[in-house]
């Protein structure tokens, strides 16, 4: 269960709506203010005063005109003798009960009438005395009824509203309490004392607590401390919601690694806070081998750079060397001998190519992922330049023979580069588009910049002058050629072109 507390609500709103009842019309209600299912008449005891409440008007009127008829007759039987005009009293309240405050008072006049007109009176002042207090008597009673009925129609209606909002409060608990039960997230909340208060079920598995143990009352200090350290900052921290990623311990000491998000509130027991985790071990694993893997390959590619230029060197000493030979003095020397021999080792030790070679098989890159992710990950700091981005990628984009990460990685030291060329420019913009024919992708990056003052030596590692280590576009290319690709520059009317292929990928056979 996700929480004790959710189900004593979820109780507590059940037991509020059974004793509220359910109303199936806004005019069948108890005096009391219970509310009544069904039909009053079928519910209730057949009790006059409360069976005239579900009755309809039709049935009031007539109801109020045989109690005036009734007690017309035995005014005009007992004459003076007996004094009902309080009689007069009881239709009145039965029209009041389905009439409005108009019609109760057209009517209480009328009945006014025919007591003045029965009643033997000494004079017309006392008639109209008698006439008046008659009248005040019998509207007072009627609008009392009046509003007595429109009290407790109001009172039905705000119950009726309550039940409603009290059905879909259940019904969004439960809806959140099965959402958080089927979560593969682990959801919970603690107290400020460190103390687990609710969980769901992925929470046990999350610290590795067997299915018959309890959560509630377990310390996260020993499996989660940031969480533990968050809850129990000062009072008067103001709340916070952020996301983390800390070392866990399950409970059988295992280490993993958890994202977490979680936020702190109050509570009338003080603060809280409510956090959902997941163990992310696996994708922080996988993302340290492919790092790793980058970095290997990348150092690869920088010996091989290096052991290029080495082997230049080596060249033209061998060239001196040679030359140096032809001097009669050093000819039968072993120290000058043994020189050359060095430099050849040195040579043979330097001859490594870096060739451009498809080194993986099967490599299948979604590269309007990967373009997407690169437009993620540049657009605050072309953002914080003031420059602008064009993206022209289509929607359907074929699938390329690469790697992601190192596909990225190309194409992020290509954003770079632009981003430094358009800083002293009126126009700082780079357009990414791309474009598919003849089992190649092409992919270009244009941006506004200068251009290249000696485009024969961009691809050089180790340039004199650059402000890097002058092998980021050297590397790039490196990792393109690598997947059977290739990077070029191309110029293009003053700006700068950089474009990169990539084979498209062979579809898997079904």
């Amino acid at each position: 269960m996700i929480s004790r507390s959710s189900s004593r609500i979820e109780h507590a709103g059940v037991e509020k709506e059974l004793s509220l009842g359910l109303l199936s019309e806004p005019s069948r209600f108890s005096p009391s203010g219970k509310a009544q299912g069904g039909s009053l008449a079928e519910s209730i005891p057949r009790n006059t005063s409360l069976w005239l409440l579900s009755a309809s008007r039709t049935q009031v009127a007539l109801i109020g005109a045989a109690l005036l008829a009734l007690t017309f007759t035995i005014d005009v039987a007992t004459g003076r003798e007996v004094s009902v005009g309080v009689l007069y009293v009881l239709p009145i309240m039965v029209w009041a009960v389905a009439f409005s405050e108009v019609e109760v008072i057209f009517l209480s006049v009328t009945c006014a009438i025919l007591r003045i007109y029965l009643v033997d009176t000494l004079g017309p002042l006392d008639s109209l005395l008698r006439g008046l207090l008659s009248l005040a008597a019998f509207a007072g009673s009627g609008l009392f009824v009046v509003q007595l009925v429109n009290n407790e129609r109001l009172s039905a209606f705000h119950l009726r509203e309550l039940q409603a909002e009290t059905r879909r409060r259940i019904e969004t608990e439960e809806q959140l309490r099965v959402l958080a039960e089927s979560s593969p997230a682990a959801i919970f909340t603690i107290d400020a004392e460190g103390r687990m208060l609710s969980a769901n079920e992925a929470t046990r598995r999350l610290f590795g607590i067997d299915p018959g143990s309890s959560l509630e009352g377990l310390q996260v200090d020993a499996h989660l401390p940031l969480l533990a350290g968050a809850v129990r900052m000062p009072a008067d921290t103001r709340e916070f919601r952020t996301s983390a990623q800390s070392q866990g311990t399950r409970v059988n000491g295992d280490l993993f690694v958890a994202q977490t998000w979680f936020s702190t509130y109050q509570s009338p027991s003080g603060r809280r806070l409510a956090a959902i985790a997941v163990d992310c071990s696996d994708e922080v694993r996988e993302r340290e081998e492919q790092n790793l893997h980058r970095l290997l390959e990348n150092n690869r590619i920088i010996a091989g750079a290096v052991a290029h230029e080495i082997r230049n060197v080596c060249g033209a000493v061998s060239v001196v060397h040679s030359n140096l030979q032809r001097v009669p003095e050093l000819r039968g020397n072993e120290d000058f001998a043994a020189l050359g021999s060095l430099v050849e080792a040195l040579e043979r030790i330097a001859s490594m190519e870096l060739e451009a070679r498809v080194k993986h098989q099967n490599l299948r890159a979604d590269l309007r992922e990967v373009l997407n992710s690169l437009n993620v990950v540049i657009r605050p700091n072309w953002s914080e330049s003031d420059a602008s981005l064009r993206w022209d990628v289509p929607e359907h984009v074929p699938r390329v023979a690469a790697e992601p990460f190192g596909l990225l990685q190309a194409f992020l030291n290509l954003a770079e580069n632009s981003l430094r060329a358009v800083q002293d420019s009126e126009v700082k913009e780079l357009r990414v588009s791309l474009s598919h024919s003849g089992g190649f992708v092409a992919v270009l990056f244009e941006d506004s910049g200068p251009g290249v003052a000696a485009p024969e030596r961009l691809f050089e590692p180790f340039q004199q002058g650059a402000k890097m280590a002058g092998l980021g576009l050297f590397v790039s290319r490196a990792i393109l050629r690598s997947y059977g690709g290739d990077l070029r520059y191309e110029p293009a009317g003053g700006q700068c072109r950089f474009t990169v292929y990539l084979r498209t990928a062979e579809e898997p056979h079904s």
